[in-house]
């Protein structure tokens, strides 16, 4: 009996000593953990954005800058562009070789300006987990490997925001597609002395054909919004492998969108004009989307959202991703002489 009670109190001293041991030296130790101290000014080149968009499916490539004024406000500006017609502005490229119209084709050409001021900016205490990576492992002997990870230490810098900002796009998009999403028909678009527009054409071999239909739209967009960003800044060191950090900064958020002018052009066929008046405009519409980057000086960024745009009803529904590589961060501190 006293021997089992020895044992017990062997094994018990262990585990202090181990715990203890564990404590003095975790394997560990934190290089810096300071998420208010992150670059203010960031500056990404999107080579590649993609856009499933009801009103015209396209992709090319974008802008995309943002400014963090310490912790009041920060303000963010996006661009984007199509490459080319063929296959990354569909509705352009339909239109070109299929309209039965006279209209011209509009290039997919999207700008935003908004910014987000910081109602609550607070650190508040987390963690992270951290991949433990050695240099010497790459390759096939990385890639077949189950990296270790550790959860450390590491502070959040989080922010609730109110956002506002303006919207102007504008696009090619398929009017018979519209009409038939409104139970319309070619016909229900007239000119000013009541002439509606013919449902079928003769093309140049004496066939008959249905009406096919595009023109541009142009676009005004307001929005008002909430967002969440959490932001962190740490780097650890561990004992037999290289350094880890975790310097992430992702950004929610939730809009509503409103389209104070949105115009669509006139049908134009055989010099006379025919109204769009008959079709439906939807003036709000809303988003979600994630928006992502790291602090360092070059890096990368992604983002997604959808939602429905304001537009011409039934044609409004959107999904986007994007991708940003390089993005250049700076403090916008001079060097001290």
């Amino acid at each position: 009996m006293i021997r089992f009670f020895w044992l017990i109190l062997l094994s018990l001293s262990a585990v202090v000593l181990k715990a203890q041991t564990d404590e003095e030296n975790p394997g560990y130790e934190e290089l810096y953990d300071e998420p208010y101290s992150i670059n203010r000014l960031f500056i990404g080149f999107q080579p590649l954005y993609g856009e499933l968009f009801v009103t015209n499916v396209n992709a090319g490539f974008g802008l995309d800058v943002s400014y963090f004024h310490g912790q009041k406000f920060d303000v963010k500006f996006q661009l984007r562009k199509t490459y080319s017609q063929r296959f990354f502005d569909m509705a352009r490229a339909a239109a070109a070789d299929n309209s039965s119209v006279d209209n011209d084709v509009e290039v997919f050409n999207y700008y935003e300006l908004g910014g987000t001021y910081h109602i609550i900016d607070k650190e508040i205490t987390s963690t992270t987990k951290m991949i433990k990576y050695k240099s010497s492992e790459k390759g096939n002997k990385w890639a077949s490997k189950i990296p270790e990870q550790k959860v450390v230490p590491a502070k959040v810098r989080q922010i609730i925001g109110a956002r506002v900002g303006a919207i102007l796009w504008n696009s090619t998009t398929d009017i018979s597609r519209a009409l038939a999403a409104q139970n319309l028909l070619p016909a229900d678009l007239q000119t000013s002395t009541g002439t509606p527009l013919p449902q079928e054409f003769q093309d140049a071999n004496n066939v008959t054909q249905a009406m096919s239909i595009y023109s541009n739209v142009f676009s005004t967009n307001v929005y008002i919004g909430g967002s969440l960003t959490r932001i962190r800044n740490v780097a650890y060191s561990f004992e037999g492998f290289e350094n880890a950090a975790d310097d992430g900064i992702i950004t929610y958020f939730f809009d509503l969108m409103y389209a104070p002018s949105f115009k669509v052009d006139d049908i134009r066929y055989q010099g006379e004009t025919y109204s769009v008046d008959p079709l439906s405009i939807q003036s709000i519409g809303f988003r979600a989307g994630l928006d992502g980057k790291f602090n360092r000086k070059w890096g990368w960024g992604y983002g997604a959202e959808m939602g429905y745009r304001p537009g011409i009803e039934g044609r409004s529904f959107y999904t986007m991703v994007r991708i940003s590589v390089p993005v250049f961060g700076t403090k916008l501190r001079k060097k001290p002489d």
